[in-house]
């Protein structure tokens, strides 16, 4: 029997990318699976064609910023259900540019997003676990959570908190029966890559300097296997892999490998004028 068959699941950030895909994944092995994304109608459509093909799924309209709104989620689903064994916090967005360039709210934004949308749904799940006797929090980060990405600043604040926050929960919550894991995925061909706020940058000429990234169906595999065994880290891509080895080891000559290609591509791609 599969891991995730009949099993609750929560997926924020669930109408494209890799939420969408770990969402399509997951109903396809049986899991009862919902939806939560701030876009409705991309989240509707993405729902509608699994529940036609005779999936379990529902979707919801849902802000992660909201706290009220994820505890109201995560309570409906736990009363319709009777529980809730997974909650893969997913949703996430970017600004990209020089951080003399980003405003307050290109810090606010984001933060408020990436790390403030995984708190919401710890803060409302884990209880929730704790007091069921299990369950299994699954948030995602990114390589910018392990290895320092220039002109991310925001991103990569956030996306550090996420792994620090899940690692301590990782701790606490094995005692309650309540596992922690955090993926930290390199690069993924998803929608982010149309979708990341450019600040003065060209986005023609930054898209094409920026690899393709693993295929999201392949990140999911990864994303999932590594979920089964109870993983703390799940670094998703060979190339993230080798960079979190070499952070580790030698961070001086990765502050220089990446500060030497991140004036590259402001060079090339700043707007004028």
């Amino acid at each position: 029997m599969d891991t995730f068959n009949a099993k609750t699941v929560i997926v924020t950030g669930g109408a494209s990318g890799i939420g969408r895909a770990v969402g399509e994944e997951l109903a396809r092995r049986g899991a009862v699976v919902t939806l939560a994304d701030i876009d409705a109608t991309l989240v509707e459509e993405v729902a509608g064609g699994l529940t036609g093909q005779g999936c379990d799924v529902k979707a919801v309209v849902l802000d992660v910023t909201d706290f009220e709104a994820v505890k109201r989620l995560v309570d409906d689903t736990v009363s319709e259900h009777g529980r809730l064994d997974y909650m893969f916090n997913n949703a996430g967005i970017a600004v990209f540019g020089e951080t003399q360039d980003f405003s307050y709210d290109d810090w606010h934004r984001v933060i408020d997003v990436n790390l403030y949308g995984v708190v919401h749904g710890i803060a409302a799940a884990y209880p929730v676990m704790v007091e069921q006797g299990f369950g299994h929090i699954v948030n995602t980060s990114s390589l910018a959570g392990l290895v320092p990405a220039s002109g991310l600043i925001s991103y990569t604040a956030s996306k550090y908190g996420v792994v620090g926050m899940s690692n301590a929960l990782y701790t606490e919550g094995a005692k309650y029966g309540v596992k922690t894991s955090v993926v930290c995925p390199g690069l993924i061909h998803t929608p982010i890559y149309e979708h990341v706020k450019l600040i003065d940058l060209d986005r023609d000429k930054i898209m094409k300097q920026a690899p393709k990234g693993m295929d999201c169906e392949k990140c999911v595999r990864d994303i999932l296997q590594g979920v089964e065994r109870g993983k703390a880290i799940i670094v998703v891509t060979p190339m993230a892999k080798a960079l979190t080895f070499m952070q580790r080891f030698v961070p001086g000559l990765m502050r220089a490998l990446f500060g030497q290609t991140i004036i590259k591509i402001f060079r090339n791609a700043k707007v004028v004028g």
